[in-house]
This record gives C-alpha cells, structure tokens and sequence, in this order.
C-alpha cells in the first residue's frame, strides 16, 4: 500500500467513524425522546472531496451504515405521520368548539 493509499484510506474511515456516530447519536437521541432544542444543529452535510474509490475491504461498512441510514428514513417517516395524524385529530376537534366570546361588535350603537 502506497503512502497515498493508507491516506485515502484514513479519510474513509474517518469519514465513516463519524457517519456512524451521528447516525447512532440520532437512534439515541430517538430513544429517549425528543432532543433538547439547544441540541438541534441545521448544519446540511456536504459531500467530501479527495477521497478517492472506496477500498474494497470498507464496503461492508459503508453497506451496513447505508442500511441503518435507510433504517433511520424509515422510522422517521412514520413518526411524521403519526404527528400529523395527531395534528389533524386536535384540528378536528378544534373545529367543533364554540366560540367563547362575542364575534361581532356593534360599534354603531
């Protein structure tokens, strides 16, 4: 293995080591409830630059992550709906209620 090879290499894995740890900070994160909101980053991922093809013997890895990624979409998307389900039943009932109060003002009077 040349010196550019096991830096390539070193790129990956790193790249991958930190996939990973986000993608399990997220499970957990899902597990115990919400995030706290100080928690919450918007930052979007970019895709990095220089790597190069992924050796062979890390795709095994990238398989099982990309899986669990998928995992991830899978279940975030059903909770999607199960809020939106509870929002449409909380409008639905909200819709039933009576004002409480006058609606209109006489202002001529």
């Amino acid at each position: 293995m040349s010196p550019d090879d096991g830096a390539l290499r070193a790129g990956w894995e790193a790249l991958l080591t930190s996939l990973e740890q986000d993608a399990a900070g997220q499970a957990a994160g899902s597990a115990d409830g919400p995030a706290p909101a100080d928690s919450l980053t918007s930052a979007t991922w970019t895709e990095p630059t220089g790597l190069g093809p992924l050796p062979r013997d890390l795709v095994g890895r990238a398989s099982r992550l990309l899986a669990a990624q998928r995992d991830r979409m899978r279940t975030l998307e059903a909770e999607r709906a199960a809020v939106l389900e509870h929002l449409g039943a909380l409008r639905a009932v909200d819709a039933t209620r009576e004002p409480l109060g006058a609606v209109y003002l006489d202002a001529s009077a």
